[in-house]
């Protein structure tokens, strides 16, 4: 009678048994990068000053104090400076009109000047049919939708297909709210400075 030998595994096959074993058990699960809230376009949108933003300028290391000065940026994109006068605002960052700043008086008015900038309340306008139309504050990454929902929804006469949102550089974008609802691609984002103007409905 044969008899049937019984297998064995060697230590070879052994060793390589266990170090499949390991490596599958140490191996750590790939993990998924957090999706960001803010997309650098945007936050580098944000970080750049707008039409009907506030700036904020204070002076320091001259002899004599200067009053701090704080405008409205006016719908031509400047602000107005005692001695050197306007100053294009719009489109810089807070460090890039601060070094403008300091250089128009520097040396020509002062030998020395500290300036420091600082953007005041980022905001942006709902105007027309709204319930709570005017000026609002901008608190993070919003839609046309969602800023109308902000700004008290639209009042029984408004014309849900005829928004427009004018941006701060003048760019007019026509929205049609029934159909943003529908479609994220259609439901533009709003920016600090941009007007939202939702017509009335014709009768």
């Amino acid at each position: 009678m044969t008899h049937m030998k019984r297998f064995v595994p060697g230590p070879f096959v052994i060793c390589l048994f266990l170090a499949v074993w390991m490596l599958n058990g140490c191996a750590t699960p790939p993990q998924t990068a957090p999706t960001p809230v803010v997309s650098k376009e945007h936050r580098a949108e944000v970080a750049r000053f707008h039409v009907g933003e506030t700036v904020s300028i204070m002076f320091s290391g001259t002899p004599d104090q200067i009053p701090p000065h704080e405008e409205i940026i006016k719908e031509d994109g400047d602000i107005t400076l005692s001695l050197i006068g306007s100053v294009h605002a719009v489109g810089k960052t807070a460090g890039e009109l601060q070094s403008e700043i300091h250089d128009a008086y520097v040396p020509k008015y002062f030998v020395r000047l500290t300036v420091t900038v600082k953007p005041g309340d980022l905001v942006y306008y709902v105007r027309g049919e709204v319930k709570g139309a005017g000026r609002q504050l901008y608190v993070g990454e919003t839609t046309v939708t969602k800023a109308i929902a902000s700004a008290g929804d639209f009042t029984d006469f408004a014309n849900h297909g005829n928004v427009t949102l004018i941006r701060a550089n003048g760019q007019r974008i026509k929205v049609d709210c029934d159909e943003a609802q529908q479609d994220a691609s259609k439901d533009p984002h709003i920016y600090p400075g941009d007007q939202i103007v939702v017509a009335r409905k014709i009768w």
